[in-house]
């Protein structure tokens, strides 16, 4: 795979990390030696103000931005999207201006999750915030924004939310070949991804990354929004529409793609006990901060997955895909209950 010929903007500190998990193994091994061996891609290290998945796919959508001139990137996400932070990161990086619509997916009303965490950090980056309700139509209220944007003389380039469309894809099937890469040197051999699985983009490039180069590794994408039928057809089509941006369509088969959608709780954005566990154990036994939104419940999932004995004997890689600086904006729901 050749990503140069798509014109990358190079920004995140790459590669990430490939660590193991000690503590977290220990942790969830069993009486009779079963349970998996855990190591962690630190996705959490790309750079970008404060680093995070998204910023591997903004080094393709910011190059194929400044190569169709553009001065304004509209993008949208939930109310603590690290999407929309590391967009705003980005046009502020490339002086570029930035307009990003939050919805406010979760309902809720609490001060911290409305104005800490990632809100903060939009404000702080320039970004220029509008708002909509849950529910939205976000795609229609991101073509609203850049016609304005246009209508004023700007030039914008829209951005779908996580960054998931096939261009911002290939920044994952570039990670697939950086840590296959990093595995072979370290003697590693993997028999599994996880990964939480919400606009796609991450879990669909790593499948397309790994088919195309012929890795056989699979990757189980814990959903924290949509039900299995629909994230897996999600994910499918847009690993599909990667693969053939590489040139390989059909090596991407549809039993490659697997969603468990069992750890999603209440909803998106809405944690449970489960979650802040998981957030404690990989916290206490090893020192790595997940979010609440999308790597904690992956971790939910790995955690639960492992504890009834679906990876005994396996080595696991959970890919971080960062998002720590969320947790401020679950200070309210976190007290007295870590």
């Amino acid at each position: 795979m050749h990503f140069a010929r798509y014109n990358p903007v190079r920004f995140a500190h790459l590669p990430t990390p490939l660590e193991p998990l000690p503590g977290l193994t220990e942790a969830l091994a069993s009486p009779d030696g079963g349970g998996p061996t855990v190591w962690i891609k630190r996705d959490d290290c790309t750079g970008l103000a404060g680093g995070g998945n998204k910023t591997r796919k903004l080094e393709f959508l910011l190059g194929d931005a400044l190569a169709n001139d553009a001065d304004t990137l509209v993008t949208q996400g939930a109310v603590q999207s690290n999407h929309v932070r590391q967009t705003a990161a980005a046009a502020a990086r490339f002086g570029l201006k930035c307009e990003v619509i939050l919805e406010h997916r979760t309902g809720s009303e609490a001060v911290d999750y409305n104005r800490s965490g990632n809100v903060l950090l939009d404000e702080l980056l320039g970004a220029k915030i509008r708002h909509a309700p849950g529910g939205s139509d976000m795609n229609q209220a991101l073509a609203s924004v850049a016609q304005e944007v246009a209508d004023a003389g700007g030039r914008p380039y829209v951005i779908p939310g996580g960054g998931s469309n096939c261009i911002g894809a290939l920044g994952y099937a570039e990670c697939a070949l950086e840590l296959v890469s990093q595995a072979n040197e370290l003697g590693l051999e993997i028999d599994r991804i996880v990964t939480a699985s919400g606009s796609a983009g991450t879990h669909a490039g790593l499948v397309a990354g790994l088919a195309v180069m012929g890795a056989d590794i699979p990757v189980l994408g814990v959903s924290v929004r949509a039900p299995k039928e629909t994230q897996e057809a999600n994910v499918f089509k847009l690993a599909r529409e990667t693969a053939a941006l590489l040139g390989f369509e059909d090596r991407v088969a549809r039993e490659m793609v697997e969603v468990d959608d069992g750890y999603v709780g209440a909803g998106y954005g809405l944690i449970d006990q489960g979650v802040i566990d998981a957030l404690t154990l990989a916290a206490r036994s090893d020192a790595i901060l997940l979010d609440p939104v999308y790597t904690g419940k992956a971790m939910k999932g790995l955690i639960a997955l492992s504890r009834a004995g679906a990876f005994d004997g396996e080595t696991v890689v959970f890919l971080h895909t960062g998002g720590a600086q969320g947790l401020f904006g679950y200070q309210g729901e976190l007290d007295g209950k870590l």
